[in-house]
């Protein structure tokens, strides 16, 4: 735990998953809430059709959902969402003629009916 899933639309070339992955990856383990580095698990989604709103000009997106283990105060989530928003505002140059929306979200997962196991290790 935590899992972060990165969706992203195709329109932004600048962007470096792996990068960003691994940037986000260290604003977690940086935030002190998680127990070791290695329960991190984070992946990124190319979105194939995607529309932001109505307009026509050209528009994208990066959006972070973050599932954690329910039982962290509002207060930590904040903390999170805020940190992980940073990282994606300095991630690249994002293209001029591209309206970018970036956003964070915080999704609690049930502690009582969530389940792990590590193999192998």
């Amino acid at each position: 735990m935590p899992h972060l899933h990165l969706e992203y639309t195709p329109n932004l070339p600048q962007l470096e998953v792996d990068k960003a992955l691994l940037r986000l990856n260290h604003t977690l383990v940086a935030s002190g809430q998680f127990g070791a580095e290695f329960d991190i698990k984070s992946r990124a989604v190319p979105v194939g059709a995607f529309r932001v709103g109505t307009g026509l000009g050209e528009r994208g997106f990066v959006a972070v959902k973050l599932a954690l283990l329910s039982g962290r105060s509002p207060q930590i989530k904040k903390q999170l969402s805020e940190s992980l928003l940073a990282v994606l505002q300095d991630l690249c140059e994002w293209p001029a003629q591209v309206q970018v929306q970036l956003s964070v979200e915080i999704i609690d997962i049930d502690r009582d009916a969530y389940s792990k196991v590590a193999v192998g290790v």
